[in-house]
């Protein structure tokens, strides 16, 4: 960091009155902070690292209180750096601001397969942390255990199930899929049965796996009650909305079985409540039904949720959870991304497997194409059906995929469109940019942004904003109930073109966070 940023860095945090997910103050005036173990340990074990900044006090508003001395500062910092495993090497930089001399510390990120970074004093289990926005938080076993499963090339999905015996898996099933990998393998012929089935990763050690288990299971439920699928329809946009008399779902199903089974459960589950449009050609008077998702995006999803989740001890308590709301459809697995696998990266990168025995096993009992093919078919039938870009994304302990309904930018029907739902959209004004929304039970009207464009929208948050507006005064100001739509269909994407920015740049997920119009 060069002297200059150091600076920019400081101005930007009194403005703020804010820490980081990647910025920790420390005051420094009186001496070297005493235990610095927690934050070295969360920002070397992000991606993007971190910057520790001395010499600001943020109990008296990040007023500029200098350090005490500079040389004996990075002196005990390093030697702090040094109680961490693997070691920490900051690099530190110092600058006058404000009349006082402040300093930097800049923590690198370390390797996936060299973390988790702890403080040796208290031990892997207690010394290591994880950065959330602004707060240094202990790391869960589970996380713990993700990064020693990679370091150590672990697969869960090959483990042993004490409990499964003959009697609890569909032998035909099984015989049939040796028979195929016998024609894929003619050598395997001249194996005995047992060798046949730990060379497949049926067993080990003769013992049935938890992909055995998982795929020719009778009932793998009854092992593992919760490496199911949850399903639900809520009646509003989020978790806990209610619909008339107080509903909470409009269906709630729990899905089980084996994977193949639970996979075209899921599906037929969402293709039943999805609402489906009929298209009607302006020129040839052709009708055509089209579903409010693309079902092979839906399948994908699926199977990526229950191919790639993880399955280890810490997680075989949590369902996958497949959630459909009135603007989006959530598909929900239990364990973040594997290995150095970003999400930038998906779908363009191949990935570390982190079950390869189990993707091979489903990819024969599915048709599923273990070829990294999956983030790039969602993608891609997403487009082809002109509804927007689906979301992935990486949140604590969990992926989540989102499929929203919402028409992409500049794309319209070509004739008449008859929504068989509980409204139908009035179609004679669609491509002028508005659209009418009847209720079919109170036959009100609504008016709103065509999902086309959404060009209106816009320049009506770009003059509320003129004024610094917090997320939900801008979504009371559309009208819209939901915070979430709000910020995804509109507000970030007029951040990343530059129309809008934050007040808090460097937090954007903070509570007190505003846009205002640049």
């Amino acid at each position: 960091m060069l002297n200059e940023e150091l600076l920019e860095l400081a101005e930007q945090i009194q403005k703020q009155r804010a820490e980081a997910q990647t910025t920790e103050v420390k005051a420094a005036e009186g001496g070297c902070p005493k235990r610095l173990y927690d934050t070295l340990s969360g920002f070397s074990n992000q991606d993007s690292g971190g910057v520790i900044v001395f010499g600001l006090n943020e109990k008296n508003g990040f007023e500029a209180v200098g350090v005490y001395d500079l040389q004996d500062l990075q002196k005990k910092v390093t030697e702090q750096c040094n109680q961490m495993e693997p070691p920490v090497r900051a690099v530190f930089t110092f600058a006058e601001y404000q009349g006082k001399y402040i300093a930097s510390a800049e923590i690198p990120s370390i390797d996936v397969a060299e973390r988790p970074c702890y403080y040796k004093g208290s031990g892997k289990v207690k010394g290591s942390y994880i950065r959330v926005d602004d707060a240094d938080l202990p790391m869960t076993d589970y996380e713990i255990y993700r990064y020693e499963s990679f370091r150590r090339h672990l697969h869960d999905d090959a483990r042993q199930v004490e409990r499964a015996g003959l009697q609890m898996l569909d032998l035909d099933k099984v015989e049939s899929y040796v028979r195929e990998k016998k024609k894929e393998r003619p050598q395997f012929a001249l194996l005995e049965e047992k060798q046949v089935y730990e060379m497949l990763n049926i067993t080990r050690d003769g013992i049935f796996t938890l992909a055995s288990v998982l795929n020719f299971g009778i009932y793998p439920q009854g092992i593992f009650p919760q490496l199911a699928i949850t399903a639900v329809v809520a009646p509003g946009y989020e978790i806990g909305d209610v619909g008339d008399d107080d509903m909470r779902f409009v269906d709630n199903k729990r899905i089980c079985g084996t994977i193949a089974e639970m996979v075209e459960e899921a599906v037929a589950f969402c293709k039943k409540n999805m609402k489906i449009a009929t298209i009607i050609d302006g020129e040839s008077g052709k009708r055509a039904d089209r579903p409010e998702y693309p079902i092979k995006a839906v399948r994908e999803a699926v199977l990526n949720a229950v191919i790639h989740r993880d399955y280890s001890v810490y997680t075989e308590g949590t369902p996958i959870q497949v959630n459909m709301f009135r603007d989006r459809i959530e598909i929900h697995s239990p364990g973040n991304l594997y290995g150095r696998m970003t999400v930038e990266q998906l779908g363009t990168a191949r990935p570390d497997l982190r079950n390869p025995t189990l993707a091979v096993m489903t990819e024969s009992l599915t048709g599923a194409e273990n070829r990294y093919s999956g983030i790039p078919t969602i993608r891609r039938e997403m487009r082809a059906n002109g509804l927007r870009e689906p979301v992935f994304e990486e949140r604590r302990n969990e992926f989540v995929v989102t499929l929203y309904n919402e028409k992409a930018r500049g794309f319209s029907y070509v004739g008449k469109t008859d929504f068989k739902a509980d409204f139908v959209r009035e179609t004679s004004n669609y491509n002028a940019g508005t659209y009418r929304t009847a209720d079919y039970h109170t036959g009100v009207y609504h008016t709103g942004i065509h999902d086309a464009g959404g060009e209106e929208a816009e320049q009506q948050i770009l003059r509320f904003c003129r004024e610094p507006r917090l997320r939900s005064e801008i979504a009371e100001m559309l009208g819209i109930k939901t915070t979430f739509y709000v910020m995804e269909r509109y507000v970030a994407p007029l951040v990343k073109t530059h129309k809008l920015a934050m007040t808090l740049p460097e937090k954007p997920k903070s509570k007190f966070q505003r846009y205002y119009t640049v």
